[in-house]
């Protein structure tokens, strides 16, 4: 199976590409995984709604352009389904059973995901009502892709 996360935005902490980095290792054992970064864009404090608007447009173009035609994709939304690990793992599972060989996980930018990108989507999930930081979401899905790689395999991962 290949997976995919394309995210808004750029790593800068040095202990959160570290994560990545081990994360995407402990998988390669189960799939083939690929990290595309499209530009974010800077967002005033102040911006206005419309702004904001025009900003996450901008930002889920380049996320859609960067996707492929055959992807099985899935948008990290607040207004998403919520699962547990068990779930995730018995979706991903699924998919492949399905023949979706090739899964993409869409991590907007700070303001999150445009409803274009939404739309797109063939997944909408939310992995929790509380608002994670982009950079600290990409670690705790490739925690979470792993772990299910792990439950789907039967092997042990503490819980």
């Amino acid at each position: 199976m290949k997976i995919t996360i394309l995210a808004v935005g750029k790593i800068k902490e040095k202990y959160f590409a570290e994560a990545i980095k081990e994360y995407a290792k402990r998988l390669s054992r189960y799939a083939t995984l690929n990290i595309i970064e499209v530009a974010d864009e800077q967002t005033p404090d102040s911006a206005s709604p419309a702004l904001e608007a025009q900003i996450k447009q901008r930002e889920g173009e380049r996320l859609i352009k960067a996707l492929k035609g055959d992807t099985y994709t899935i948008a990290l939304a607040l207004d998403g389904q919520a699962m547990d690990s068990p779930a995730l793992a018995h979706k991903i599972e699924e998919l492949g059973v399905r023949g979706h060989a090739h899964l993409a996980f869409l991590i907007g930018g700070s303001l999150g995901l445009s409803d274009q990108v939404l739309q797109r989507a063939d997944l909408k999930l939310s992995f929790s009502q509380l608002t994670f930081p982009h950079q600290l979401m990409r670690v705790i899905l490739l925690e979470q892709i792993y772990r299910s790689f792990r439950i789907i395999k039967h092997e042990p991962y503490h819980k």
